[in-house]
C-alpha cells in the first residue's frame, strides 16, 4: 500500500492539474484563441528557458559517471528505433505517426522523473538522475523533434536539408544548445579552482531569479491548457493508436532500458549495476509521455488531440505500471 500511495502523489499532481483545465474550459473561463496562446507561449518561451535552466545548473560536467549517461542514451534511441518501426506498421494517419512515435520513447522526467528517482533512491539517485536528465532530456527533445518532423499531413517526407533546419529552428533545441553554451563557460571559468569564477546565481542573481521564475510556469501551464483542450470524446476515434503509445510507453520502454543496462552489465567485464542507478532509469523509462509533448505537436503539425489524450492516459495507467515496476525491484532487493 506505500508503494501504491507513493505511486499516486508522483503522478496525481499532473492529473489534477490537467483536471483544473478541463473543468475550467468546460466553465468557459477560457476559449480556444486564449489557449492557444498559452500553447506558443509555453513552446516558444518557458520550455526553451526551462531546458536552459536544469543544464544549466549540473553540478559539474568532469563529476559525472558517464557510463549510465551512455545506457540512457542507448536505451532512448533503441526506443526511438522500435517506435519508428511500430508507428509505420500499425498508424495509418500521417499526422499521428510521429506524436506516438515519441510518446514511445520521450518520457515525462522533468515533471514525474526527477521527484520519483528522490523518493525511490534519496540523493544520490537525485544526482544520478538530475546528470541523466541533463543529457537525456535535450537528447530526446532532439529525437522528438525529428519525429514530428519525419511525417508531414500530406504524407510526403521531406528532404535531409528541411529536416536538419527544422531541427535547429525548434526553439526546444535553441533553449538546450545555450543551456550548454552557459554550462561549458561556467565550468571553463572554474578550472583550477574550488569556485566558478562568474555564475549567473551569485553574480547576476536578478538575470538567474527571472530565468528561474519564467522556467517554473512550463509544466502548470502547460498541463492546464492540456486539460482545457482535452476531449473525452475523441478518444473513441483513436483508441487504437492511443494503446499503442500506452503500451509502448509504459510496458515496452522499461523492458527495453532495463534489457539494456543489464546486457552491457553481461558484455562489459568490470561494469557493476549500482543500487543507485535504479531509481534514475526507472524515472527515465516508466514514466508517463513528456507533457511537453503535446505543446509540440500542436505546434508541429502533429495531431494535438491525439498528443493530449496519449499525456492523459500514460499518466493515468502509470500509477499501476509504476507501482508494478517499484514491487518487481523491491522484491530483488534492488530499491
Amino acid at each position: 500500500m506505500d508503494t501504491l500511495w507513493f505511486a499516486i502523489n508522483a503522478v496525481f499532481p499532473i492529473v489534477i492539474l490537467i483536471g483544473l483545465g478541463y473543468y475550467l474550459a468546460r466553465l468557459r473561463f477560457f476559449d480556444d484563441a486564449f489557449l492557444k496562446t498559452l500553447n506558443k507561449y509555453v513552446f516558444f518561451v518557458a520550455l526553451p528557458v526551462l531546458l536552459f535552466y536544469n543544464i544549466y545548473n549540473i553540478d559539474s560536467i568532469l563529476e559525472m559517471d558517464f557510463n549510465i549517461v551512455w545506457i540512457a542514451l542507448l536505451g532512448g534511441l533503441l526506443l526511438f528505433f522500435f517506435g519508428l518501426w511500430v508507428v509505420v506498421l500499425l498508424v495509418k494517419e500521417t499526422n499521428r505517426k510521429g506524436v506516438v512515435l515519441q510518446c514511445i520513447f520521450r518520457s515525462n522526467f522533468a515533471i514525474i522523473g526527477l521527484p520519483l528517482a528522490t523518493a525511490l533512491g534519496g540523493v544520490e539517485s537525485t544526482a544520478i538522475a538530475s546528470m541523466l536528465s541533463a543529457f537525456t532530456i535535450p537528447f530526446l527533445n532532439i529525437l522528438a523533434v525529428l519525429s514530428l518532423t519525419m511525417f508531414m499531413t500530406n504524407g510526403e517526407k521531406i528532404n535531409k536539408k528541411s529536416l536538419f533546419i527544422n531541427v535547429i529552428k525548434n526553439p526546444l533545441i535553441i533553449g538546450v544548445f545555450f543551456g550548454f553554451i552557459a554550462l561549458f563557460g561556467r565550468e571553463l571559468l572554474s578550472i583550477n579552482r574550488t569556485e566558478a569564477l562568474f555564475t549567473m546565481k551569485t553574480d547576476i542573481p536578478f538575470v538567474y531569479e527571472s530565468v528561474k521564475m519564467i522556467a517554473v510556469t512550463a509544466s502548470p501551464i502547460a498541463l492546464i491548457v492540456l486539460g482545457g483542450q482535452f476531449k473525452f470524446k475523441a478518444l473513441r476515434d483513436m483508441i487504437r493508436d492511443v494503446s499503442v503509445g500506452v503500451i509502448g510507453r509504459l510496458i515496452v520502454s522499461p523492458i527495453i532500458g532495463f534489457a539494456v543496462l543489464y546486457l552491457v552489465a553481461y558484455l562489459i567485464p568490470g561494469f557493476e549495476i549500482e543500487t543507485a542507478y535504479i531509481p534514475g532509469l526507472i524515472a527515465l523509462f516508466a514514466s508517463p509521455v513528456a507533457v511537453s509533448s503535446a505543446v509540440m505537436a500542436s505546434q508541429m503539425n502533429g495531431d494535438e488531440i491525439l498528443a493530449s489524450q496519449l499525456v492523459v492516459w500514460t499518466s493515468i495507467f502509470s500509477i499501476f505500471t509504476i507501482f508494478g515496476i517499484i514491487v518487481i525491484f523491491r522484491s530483488f532487493g534492488l530499491l
